[in-house]
């Protein structure tokens, strides 16, 4: 274990994070608001002077394999993590530590649950900073670092530990340039979204902030009724674009490119839109009877399915109160996410895609059992090692799944509000339903259980297995 390169990388993660709090000091003193001026100030001193320690003397050895990836990409987000809550708790805004750790990994892991009852009350500069970690943990700061930071050919590992997905490519021969580009897409993306929200007389700062949210598919809304009170077309922009950032990166790089056809080749992306158009149609026929019209209903199906699919969380109605059969399926694409490679969250378009070719070669292996039959996606041979890893993905997800479930359950909450709160935060997605529903917040869950949500939430975050292997005895192990 690289112990040396764990702790510098934990220190460029403190200092990018005192850089990233600096916007959030200059809108609280457009707004006046000195003590969370003052809060932002002490966050960033404290930020920046230990990572200067942590990170000041560059290891000798800068190589690391796949397992001190994966333990300094989950180190680095729990260390973020603390140190991006002290914000709320030195204003005051959330005074209580576990509350503030809560929203705060919310907000990184781009979850969008949140324990807060009454938004509007807190400091612009928090909600600022709220919305904004939705932005940097949407892409990823690994991503970040290795966009602008040379580092050795082995930060593959740390690619692969952050982004979501069952198996991470490079677009370009470069891990450097890869990163670059991703980075691009995803700043002229979110920039494009501002202005159109400006065009559509949203305000500037509810622009930034619900682009924020949009791009990082997050879902702080910084309205106590999220984006009910909005325009039509302030949330349809808004679905348009919960919706583009739940596609590939991948294929917004064929697109602009000269490999335009390859993105016809990609059946995730291809199933993604057709899941979403079909969950739409049920759901708007489902709820017709309570909207005016059916373009009213079909709007708020769209707006629904749009930021739970790619795990937003944004919500215009309380979908709580629909019908039984919209609510399941609401449910069903809450555990498929969006697609690999984008910000959405979920276990992702492609591994169920996956699971599916899978079950059916199982079957037809069974009715010609001398038959080879390899397991194709994109019109490309899935390797074994692929496959294997799909399956133990999905059986850990489950393990956590019920884990949670059962802890959850000395809390004595109904079984509804357990399940969907479980379901939300490894996810990724925000509300769920019952007393975790749109008009609800986690404030319902005792300290213990904020804090097993919190480990779903990056655990959902980044793909389950870096969160597992920090609690291996084996690891920590020096080897004599």
């Amino acid at each position: 274990m690289n112990h040396a390169m764990i702790r510098h990388i934990i220190g460029v993660v403190l200092k990018i994070e005192a850089v990233f709090m600096l916007p959030s000091v200059v809108v609280a003193f457009i707004y006046m608001e000195k003590k969370a001026m003052i809060a932002f100030a002490i966050s960033i001193a404290l930020c920046f002077t230990l990572g200067f320690l942590l990170s000041r003397n560059k290891p000798k050895n800068t190589l690391f394999f796949a397992k001190e990836g994966f333990v300094m990409v989950a180190l680095s987000w729990i260390v973020m993590s603390i140190f991006g809550a002290l914000p709320f708790v030195i204003s005051q805004d959330i005074p209580n530590f576990v509350d503030a750790l809560f929203e705060t990994i919310s907000g990184f892991t781009t979850t969008g649950a949140s324990i807060l009852t009454n938004v509007e009350a807190l400091n612009k500069s928090t909600l600022f900073w709220r919305s904004f970690t939705h932005w940097i943990g949407g892409m990823g700061v690994f991503v970040l670092i290795l966009a602008i930071l040379p580092m050795a050919d082995s930060s593959l590992h740390i690619l692969k530990a952050e982004s979501p997905g069952p198996s991470v490519g490079k677009l370009v021969p470069k891990i450097r340039d890869t990163a670059k580009i991703l980075y691009m897409i995803y700043i002229v993306m979110t920039l494009i979204q501002i202005i159109l929200l400006c065009i559509a007389r949203m305000p500037f700062f509810d622009a930034l902030t619900i682009s924020f949210g949009t791009a990082g598919t997050g879902g702080f809304g910084i309205k106590n009724d999220s984006m009910a009170s909005y325009s039509t077309t302030i949330q349809l922009i808004t679905t348009i674009f919960m919706i583009l950032f739940g596609v590939n990166f991948n294929a917004y790089y064929c697109l602009l490119g000269k490999n335009k056809k390859a993105i016809f080749k990609m059946e995730e992306v291809g199933w993604y839109f057709l899941v979403i158009f079909a969950a739409i149609t049920v759901i708007a026929i489902n709820t017709r009877g309570y909207y005016e019209n059916i373009l009213m209903a079909i709007h708020h199906a769209a707006f629904q399915v749009g930021s739970i699919i790619t795990t937003t969380g944004y919500s215009t109605v309380n979908f709580d109160l629909w019908p039984q059969l919209s609510k399941t399926i609401l449910v069903l694409i809450m555990f498929m996410g969006a697609c690999a490679g984008s910000t959405g969250g979920g276990i992702k378009v492609s591994r169920i895609i996956i699971i599916f070719k899978m079950v059916k070669q199982e079957i037809y292996s069974f009715i010609h059992p001398k038959s080879v039959k390899l397991i194709r996606l994109d019109q490309k041979p899935l390797e074994h090692n692929l496959t294997r890893s799909v399956a133990i993905f999905m059986l850990t997800y489950m393990l956590i799944f019920v884990s949670s479930m059962i802890i959850l359950a000395f809390d004595n909450k109904d079984m509804i509000t357990n399940f969907t709160a479980v379901t939300a935060t490894l996810n990724n997605i925000g509300p769920g339903l019952g007393e975790v529903g749109p008009m609800g917040s986690f404030s319902v869950f005792n300290p213990v259980c904020k804090l097993v949500l919190s480990f779903c939430m990056l655990a959902g975050r980044l793909e389950l297995y870096p969160m597992l292997l920090i609690f291996s005895p084996q690891l920590w192990k020096r080897r004599r």
